[in-house]
C-alpha cells in the first residue's frame, strides 16, 4: 500500500510561484508514474492531468502548463514536486498526486491541496 500527502498549496497572485511536495510512504518499489492532477472549484469540473513522471525520469505536461510547470522527485526523501511560475487564475484548482502501478495494480491518491490564483 502507498499513502500519499500533499502540502504547498495556499493563495498567491497571478505571476508568482508555489511549489507542491507530495511526501510518500508505503510500498513504492514498484511504481511506475507519478502524477500530478488538479480539479477546478464548481459542480461539473473533471480531475485534469497536468504532469508526469516516470520511473526513468521522462516527463510529460498538459499543454496548459508547458514551460511554466515543472514536475521532479527526490528519491532519498520518498518526495515529488510540482514547481509552479506565472501562476495564473485559471490555474486555481485542488491539486492531487497520484502513483500508479502496472503490477501490483495500484492507483494510489492524496488527499489533494488548494491553490488559489487572485487576479
Amino acid at each position: 500500500q502507498v499513502y500519499l500527502k500533499e502540502s504547498g498549496g495556499g493563495l498567491v497572485q497571478a505571476g508568482e510561484s508555489l511549489r507542491l511536495s507530495c511526501a510518500a510512504s508505503g510500498s513504492l518499489s514498484t511504481i511506475n508514474s507519478m502524477n500530478w492532477y488538479r480539479q477546478a472549484p464548481g459542480p461539473g469540473t473533471e480531475r485534469e492531468l497536468v504532469a508526469t513522471i516516470t520511473s526513468s525520469n521522462s516527463t510529460n505536461y498538459a499543454d496548459s502548463v508547458k514551460g511554466r510547470f515543472t514536475i521532479s522527485r527526490e528519491n532519498a526523501k520518498n518526495t515529488l514536486y510540482l514547481q509552479m511560475n506565472s501562476l495564473k487564475p485559471e490555474d486555481t484548482a485542488v491539486y492531487y498526486c497520484n502513483f500508479g502501478s502496472v503490477w501490483p495494480p495500484l492507483d494510489a491518491w492524496g488527499q489533494g491541496t488548494l491553490v488559489t490564483v487572485s487576479s
